[in-house]
């Protein structure tokens, strides 16, 4: 059988960022009240050990993100954003270039960076997504940062029995 490794879903003692963007903040509010009573519920010292940056919109969230990854120790990093189509081709450009740069920064940096961005064709669909009849993918970018928090700590430390081999 081989060796199964899966991140534990315990906030308990981490330290977690949340960036935020700014627009839609009706909508981004919601995730983030979503997300912030995850990690309490699963653990988390909220007041302590959870810090969020506000930024105008998506398109800046990546561009916070990577800054936050390299300065300050964190489990994991949520961009929480939404993007609601509207009559001009802007919403394919913003949902698009913020998707691409957190997937970035996510592949560059050695900490977890989830995804928390609605891109929705209508504002109540958004509504939906976050506390409405769908679940709130704020909860949810909070649930997948707890998990992946705990399998890069389980993947660091066989790293290091590697190391000491």
């Amino acid at each position: 059988m081989p060796r199964i490794f899966e991140g534990e879903i315990s906030a308990k003692g981490r330290r977690f960022a949340v960036v935020a963007s700014r627009f839609n903040r009706a909508i981004t509010q919601r995730l983030l009240d979503g997300a912030l009573e995850c990690f309490k519920k699963h653990g988390c010292d909220v007041a302590n050990d959870v810090d969020v940056f506000y930024c105008p919109g998506a398109f800046e969230l990546p561009q916070v993100a990577a800054r936050v990854t390299l300065s300050i120790r964190y489990a994991a990093v949520i961009c929480l954003g939404a993007v609601i189509r509207g009559e001009t081709p802007h919403f394919d450009y913003i949902a698009a270039e913020s998707a691409r740069g957190i997937g970035i920064v996510a592949r560059e940096r050695n900490i977890p960076v989830l995804f928390g961005v609605l891109t929705t064709n209508t504002y109540d669909q958004a509504l939906e997504r976050s506390g409405g009849s769908v679940g709130n993918k704020g909860w949810d970018a909070a649930l997948a940062a707890i998990t992946m928090a705990d399998l890069y700590a389980q993947i660091q430390r066989i790293e290091e029995r590697e190391k000491n081999t």
